[in-house]
């Protein structure tokens, strides 16, 4: 039997977090305050937990694949894909071990409800993962399996993905999406910005908040909301489809707006379904 078989007694929640910009929670030289809210948010994320995770799966802004992948080694590698940066930045250490177990079983579940995906063993974690699991689960003693988005970033493919995917949240599975609910970097320490993303947060707000098919049909249909081209610019909206992934994988949960703040001007929020 799998060590992620289902004992059906606790059902984990999905968050949909905030990353930040590069290792912006690990820099001295930022200016004062522009991202401690954010990482105590992150730091105290699991006092929302019923239990302690067996694995984390989790879906960056930052890896995108014809088909969904899954990190399968069992020491994945960390990929520092952010420049500029000071140069401890780069030796930024996490060292929590994959899953191949959980790996194996992410992609059996993708493959049964016609979801085509493969495994790479090769590929590491990017910072949009293991920046934002420093700060939530510094000691790095959870296994980690990362899924990537899907090239052609439709809403609906990871909506069906989370959704086939919800049955790990009773198997001691949690699962994350890693990304941005703003993600506009022209509009980043632009005021001129500040109230559209109020508003795209707002609709967000309402959304997540909305039963499971209303929900469905206003995230499959994003871009159409209020502000969203000015908030996710269409064709670079990778940072807003982990939210997806983590919708459908609340199943008929509902969400609410758990984090909220202005960043560089601009409204940053975070989500939690069950």
């Amino acid at each position: 039997m799998s060590i992620y078989a289902s004992n059906g007694a606790v059902s984990l929640p999905v968050f949909f977090i905030p990353h930040g910009a590069g290792p912006c929670f690990f820099m001295d030289w930022q200016p004062a305050g522009t991202w401690d809210g954010m990482a105590s948010f992150l730091a105290n994320i699991t006092t929302r937990l019923p239990e302690r995770p067996k694995a984390i799966l989790i879906i960056s802004g930052h890896w995108q694949t014809a088909e969904f992948g899954i990190t399968s080694g069992a020491k994945p590698d960390l990929i520092y894909d952010y420049y500029g940066f000071p140069e401890h930045t780069y030796d930024l250490a996490y060292p929590a071990s994959g899953a191949p177990v959980l790996a194996e079983r992410v992609s059996k579940i993708l493959t049964e409800a016609g979801i085509a995906n493969m495994q790479d063993a090769s590929r590491g974690f990017d910072h949009g993962v293991f920046i934002p699991l420093k700060v939530m689960f510094p000691e790095a003693d959870i296994p980690v399996v990362q899924m990537s988005l899907r090239n052609d970033l439709d809403p609906e493919a990871h909506l069906a993905a989370g959704q086939a995917l919800q049955s790990l949240r009773q198997e001691g599975v949690l699962i994350i999406g890693s990304g941005m609910s703003f993600h506009n970097m022209r509009g980043y320490g632009d005021a001129n910005f500040t109230a559209p993303s109020e508003r795209f947060d707002d609709w967000l707000t309402d959304i997540v908040a909305a039963d499971a098919e209303t929900r469905w049909s206003a995230l499959a249909n994003w871009s159409k909301a209020p502000y969203a081209m000015a908030s996710h610019p269409l064709g670079a909206e990778e940072h807003l489809l982990p939210l997806m992934v983590a919708a459908g994988a609340a199943g008929n949960d509902k969400g609410d707006k758990i984090y909220s703040e202005q960043v560089l001007k601009t409204q940053l929020s975070a989500f939690q379904f069950g």
